[in-house]
């Protein structure tokens, strides 16, 4: 017996759902309001509903899996190239439906609302440092608008905030100092909320095994950690770490034609957040190595550059992490790779 298979197009109050009855062959389209989605689907048999992963995707995916639907998540720029003619509701949920049927496509995993709890904090956690650092950059150059050098870094800057802001007391209005001090109120405030942040991550880290276990690799912190589990949930659906590291975007692009094919720099695709956090991982594994004179760092540094390497090293970094969550297994510095036989 085959399942239907709906294309589902996603808004904040109006959802346009596309499939086909496969006795007749009949093609439906119908406008569904938010509060009657679920209603419709707990009325219809089980089948295959396909969704852009956009906003709301995995709250409506957990919804439609109680029902007993399966669901499929499909990147937006998979979906674009099956759009006909003028962009609209309809088109998009025929496109989505037209593109989850393709053998080879790539689906996003369902994310759970632990993952999603998780996630929130760290989204909030990054928005909150650029913040911080805009307030901070702004601070700097206001006062050096009036004659104050303050020395770069955030902390060493903020530092000397208060003996730029006393020699200035004679030059400057008292309302203007005033609300700099003010600034400076509101700093300690984010870096309070940025610390209690990381605070209830580490509680949450207690009771996750497999973050215990990824920290224990050189470069992988706790903020790396949280944020692969909370983001990829089940590794295995990655068929490799080579895999792993392309959602990362921590492989060449390619570009060949007539059988030639030429390696560029990095993809960039995938999860930003990840991508960075594991190269700032990197950067100070490779900062660490080259301060300890490690031979292989020299090695590789003499043939590649500082930033290549880099990324190289958080491509390793990548691949370990897949290896030991699919694997179950812990983290061993003396690991050496076994050579495929000839």
């Amino acid at each position: 017996m085959q399942i239907t298979t709906y294309g589902l197009d996603l808004a904040k109050r109006v959802m346009q759902l596309h499939w086909v009855d496969m006795e007749t062959g009949e093609i439906h389209r119908k406008q569904l309001r938010r509060e009657a989605l679920l209603e419709f689907f707990a009325n219809r048999q089980p089948g295959l509903v396909a969704m852009e992963a956009c906003g709301s995707a995995h709250y409506w995916g957990r919804e439609l899996r109680k029902l007993g639907h399966e669901v499929r998540l499909v990147a937006a720029q998979f979906v674009r190239p099956f759009v006909k003619a003028n962009k609209n509701d309809a088109a998009d949920a025929a496109a989505i439906w037209e593109t989850v049927q393709r053998p080879d496509m790539r689906f996003v995993a369902v994310k759970s609302e632990e993952q999603q709890s998780v996630l929130a904090l760290h989204r909030m956690r990054e928005q909150l440092i650029k913040i911080r650092t805009m307030q901070v950059n702004q601070i700097r150059g206001l006062l050096c608008e009036f004659g104050a050098d303050l020395p770069q870094g955030r902390q060493r800057g903020l530092k000397e905030v208060p003996d730029a802001l006393a020699n200035l007391e004679d030059s400057v209005s008292p309302m203007t100092l005033d609300t700099v001090r003010r600034q400076l109120k509101r700093l300690d405030e984010l870096d309070q909320d940025i610390a209690d942040i990381e605070k209830r991550l580490t509680l949450w880290k207690k009771d996750q095994e497999a973050v215990i276990r990824l920290m224990a690799i050189p470069g992988v912190g706790l903020l790396t950690a949280t944020a692969i589990i909370a983001t990829v949930g089940d590794m295995k659906s990655f068929r490799s770490g080579r895999e792993f590291a392309a959602f990362l975007g921590l492989v060449p692009r390619q570009s060949g034609t007539g059988g030639k094919v030429r390696l560029l720099g990095i993809s960039k695709r995938g999860d930003v957040y990840l991508r960075t956090l594991l190269t700032h991982g990197a950067r100070a594994v490779v900062n660490f190595q080259i301060k300890n004179r490690n031979p292989w760092i020299d090695k590789l540094l003499s043939r590649r550059p500082h930033n290549v390497a880099v990324v190289a090293v958080a491509n390793k970094m990548a691949r370990t992490i897949w290896a030991l969550l699919v694997k179950n297994s812990e983290y061993d510095t003396n690991h050496t790779a076994l050579k495929a036989a000839a």
